[in-house]
């Protein structure tokens, strides 16, 4: 009896050749469409492209000659996604509602719909491969799902699926991980699919193209404030670094975030929401006459101010440590767990796209620090950071 495979049909190439990948399989493939967004009251209703992915998402089920419907998850995107982000930004937090879109909708409500279904296992067009070993351990022998970086460097998806559960990587399959996006397009050209030159969609799936401050200002009302740029020469980047008394000394120290007040700097313009601005952040300042580039290296909700620092090199922007609370630590591999006081080295990243670099886990009673070899720019609370073993992506958390 054939396997059933629900594809999460997004109306873009990677989905529409994951599924004829899976035809071609021998699977029986039924294809969804995830309507995740559409609310007049925080997006511009003709620049949101659900419609047109849904039909262009339509058109490749019926070449395919797979059966196809449309799921509404607006409420539960909403409720887990949009008004996580409102609460996030409100705090000041940079969130990243890609990975949480992936844990909170497409591979939880998603995938129960898929399961209703009857299915076996739910697939996407990630670039990103999964393969699964098994361990024997007092007589009882158990799965282990490896959640592997895919083979194309330049798309390699892992990283938003950094919070995917063994459960959840158990019934997933990833049909165009091995494939480079070149051969990918080349596929969908041969067999005729619409979405074969289709560009791939940017941004944030569910605005459309609204830009995000647009976005943010339907619920976090504008509110002007002062930007304060930072001297590269401020005492306090100059500090030596102190002979530590024990380890824990050592990590806070390394994690500690720069502290700013308005006396550390010069006011140099204003701006109409420091909840609209992030950390590392070039543009939307508006302010001129600097010799080199501003760049946003703090923003302090409470007092509205935005801290900023001439140069992509300014001391404000770096750090070599950052923490994790305990309660926001996720292990994809669960096996792998460090227990209270021990360490491992990793590669980590701290956002898409950044090369690994090189970083030691310090697991505490409170969470986990992660103290990279090399300094990290922009360490933003709010966004993830996932650390690897070679290709394998082994675990991530929030930034605090």
């Amino acid at each position: 009896m054939k396997k059933r495979v629900v594809v999460g049909l997004s109306g873009g190439v990677d989905s529409s050749v994951a599924a004829y990948l899976l035809k071609e399989q021998g699977y029986e493939v039924i294809g969804l469409f995830m309507k995740n967004w559409h609310d007049d009251s925080v997006t511009i209703s003709d620049e949101c492209p659900w419609l047109e992915d849904s039909n262009d998402a339509m058109l490749v089920a019926e070449k395919l000659g797979i059966p196809f419907q449309t799921v509404d998850l607006s409420e539960e995107y909403k409720e887990r996604i949009v008004d996580y982000m409102f609460r996030e930004y409100q705090m000041g937090r940079t969130p990243n509602p890609d990975v949480l879109c992936n844990r909170e909708i497409k591979f939880d409500v998603f995938m129960k719909i898929a399961l209703g279904l009857g299915a076996d296992f739910v697939a996407t067009g990630h670039y990103c491969r999964k393969t699964t070993s098994r361990s024997k351990e007092n007589g009882v022998e158990t799965e282990i799902h490896h959640l592997l970086a895919g083979k194309d460097p330049n798309k390699d998806q892992s990283y938003f699926l950094c919070q995917l559960s063994q459960e959840q990587l158990s019934k997933t399959l990833f049909p165009i991980g091995e494939l480079l996006k070149p051969e990918v397009r080349k596929i969908a050209a041969e067999q005729n699919l619409i979405t074969a030159e289709k560009r791939d969609s940017q941004g944030l799936c569910f605005i459309g193209k609204v830009r995000l401050p647009d976005f943010l200002q339907q619920k976090l009302a504008p509110k002007d404030g002062i930007i304060v740029e930072v001297p590269a020469t401020l005492p306090e980047y100059k500090v030596e670094t102190p002979e530590f008394t024990s380890e824990m000394e050592e990590l806070e120290f390394l994690s500690a975030k720069h502290k700013y007040s308005k006396s550390d700097g010069k006011e140099v313009g204003v701006h109409n929401g420091a909840h609209y601005f992030t950390k590392g952040q070039r543009k939307g300042l508006a302010v001129g006459g600097t010799k080199e580039p501003l760049f946003v290296i703090d923003t302090d909700v409470a007092e509205n101010i935005i801290y900023t620092g001439q140069g992509k090199s300014h001391p404000g922007l770096y750090r070599r440590g950052l923490f994790v609370k305990d309660e926001e630590v996720h292990w994809v591999r669960e096996d792998l767990k460090l227990q209270e006081d021990e360490k491992m080295e990793v590669m980590a990243r701290i956002r898409y796209r950044q090369p690994l670099e090189k970083a030691t886990l310090h697991c505490t009673h409170s969470g986990l620090y992660i103290i990279f070899d090399n300094p990290q720019s922009a360490i933003t609370e709010g966004q993830f950071v996932a650390w690897y073993n070679g290709a394998e992506l082994l675990g991530s958390g929030v930034i605090s």
